[in-house]
């Protein structure tokens, strides 16, 4: 048989726990300050069962409204802990209102008549709905926590005021000598077990709605720590981005000093050979000396306007195409190669010599000596070199061939990277520059070079050039030009 004393013990034991859960789960998330107001509640629940059963049998008028007031204090406490948790207007007033009720009303009902519990009854079951309504209203309105985690909590909200009216309808019908059932010795005893599982269903439901949002929370976390590693992502590669274009643009400056070097020993070495060739023959044959006088002026000049090109910071001024013939661009070219004392192995053939096109004839000068260096460089030295222009297809063609070592198959497709060279060319002294810039060069006349292997050996580079003026597209490469 369960009488009163017994099921106050277990209402004293389950608030207690719930209350030591309450403090520890909020001393593990401090972030959610609201659960103190849980703890506390579980804490005032169980401090007025407690007072309820230390006293005796015949307590004191005080005692029976102070005992019963503290755990009312309970409840107001777990209303103000769930509105605050759930973010909703709390009516802290409307609490502090029913707890002052309480205290006049059960003080009036204990002085009027100790052993008349109707009115004390029927005065908490008001008190008991109006909080109770009021949890289910913030719950109603909440929309943080799931749906049905909601509604059950309101369900077992519910169902306690249901048990409170129905005490109050019990003590207001049923006379005072009413014999309980032989389960419960006392007629009051059911209410308060019914109460005690209240307080488990509820703290079963208050504990999921904290897990709730704790995951809430976490996700939340997530998502804001995947956008900053998105955020850090994307300015990582912004300054990765501008690294590779700083180390590209170092490249580029580097690549650049030494297209110019490999470009600046065309003429300085006329020069050189010219100042030989003056030293050797002097007064004995002016007219020697006046020609190789005129080569080192011509050569200057052209190392000049190289140092005009390579040096300026105006991109414009770069290319400067004009009107020219082939034959003024193959006259260059012979030049060069008679001052330098390399002509004889060398043969011409152009087959319109009127043929007339749009090119910087400085750039296309240097291309073709270009070719034709390497051409002579990679050639016994009684081999000759043949050189063809002629106009094709709408387009001017220029093929420097030769029968020297050549160019393995598997590495043409390689030929005209910076500083690539053919493993069978390293025996030769070399930079690999002078394919890379002539293919640079061509690109400002929208231009190609094309290597290929010749049947009985060597290489053959043609170059093909738009021959017609309105079909000329400069194409100004990156990172070339100054």
């Amino acid at each position: 048989m369960l009488d009163l004393k017994t099921v106050l013990v277990v209402t004293l034991a389950t608030a207690s726990l719930q209350a030591v859960a309450w403090i520890f789960v909020w001393r593990a998330w401090r972030h959610l300050y609201e659960l103190k107001f849980l703890a506390a509640g579980f804490i005032a629940i169980a401090a007025g069962v407690l007072l309820m059963l230390l006293r005796g049998d015949q307590p004191a008028p005080w005692a029976i409204v102070l005992h019963n007031t503290i755990i009312k204090l309970g409840l107001v406490l777990l209303a103000e802990g769930l509105a605050r948790f759930l973010g909703q207007p709390r009516y802290s007033w409307i609490g502090i209102s029913l707890l002052v009720f309480q205290v006049v009303t059960w003080s009036a009902a204990v002085a009027i008549d100790p052993g008349d519990i109707e009115m004390r009854v029927h005065t908490s079951t008001l008190f008991t709905v109006i909080i109770m309504s009021m949890m289910c209203l913030g719950l109603m309105r909440d929309r943080t926590q799931p749906r049905l985690l909601r509604w059950i909590t309101i369900g077992v909200l519910a169902e306690y005021m249901f048990a409170s009216i129905v005490q109050s309808v019990i003590e207001y019908r049923l006379p005072s000598d009413f014999e309980s059932a032989p389960v419960l010795a006392d007629r009051n005893a059911w209410y308060l077990l019914q109460g005690t599982l209240f307080l488990i269903a509820l703290f079963a439901c208050l504990l999921f709605m904290v897990s709730s949002r704790l995951s809430a929370d976490l996700r939340e976390k997530n998502e804001a720590l995947l956008r900053e590693v998105e955020e850090r992502r994307k300015l990582e590669d912004r300054l990765s981005t501008s690294l590779d274009r700083e180390r590209t643009l170092r490249e580029e400056q580097t690549d650049f000093m030494r297209v110019v070097s490999h470009e600046f020993r065309t003429p300085l070495a006329v020069i050189r050979n010219a100042v030989e060739m003056i030293r050797l023959v002097g007064d004995r044959s002016p007219e020697a000396t006046h020609e190789r006088l005129s080569g080192i002026g011509e050569a200057l000049n052209r190392l000049f306007s190289l140092i005009d090109r390579f040096m300026t910071d105006d991109r414009e001024n770069s290319f400067q195409p004009e009107t020219v013939q082939i034959q003024s661009i193959i006259g260059d070219v012979q030049l060069h190669f008679e001052m330098t004392k390399r002509s004889e192995r060398l043969r011409f053939v152009m087959e319109d010599e009127t043929v007339s096109f749009c090119a910087d004839p400085d750039m296309l000068t240097t291309v073709v000596i270009n070719l034709i260096d390497n051409a002579l460089k990679y050639s016994q030295e009684d081999q000759p070199v043949h050189i063809c222009a002629k106009e094709e297809l709408g387009s001017v063609v220029i093929e420097v061939r030769d029968r020297g070592i050549g160019i393995p198959q598997s590495e043409l497709s390689r030929i005209g990277r910076r500083f690539f060279r053919a493993s069978n060319a390293k025996a030769t002294a070399g930079t690999g520059l002078g394919i890379y810039s002539a293919h640079k060069l061509l690109a400002y006349h929208a231009g190609t070079l094309r290597l290929f292997s010749n049947v009985e050996g060597g290489t053959t580079a043609i170059v093909v050039m738009p021959s017609s003026i309105e079909t000329s597209q400069p194409l100004v490469p990156e990172g070339m030009m100054a």
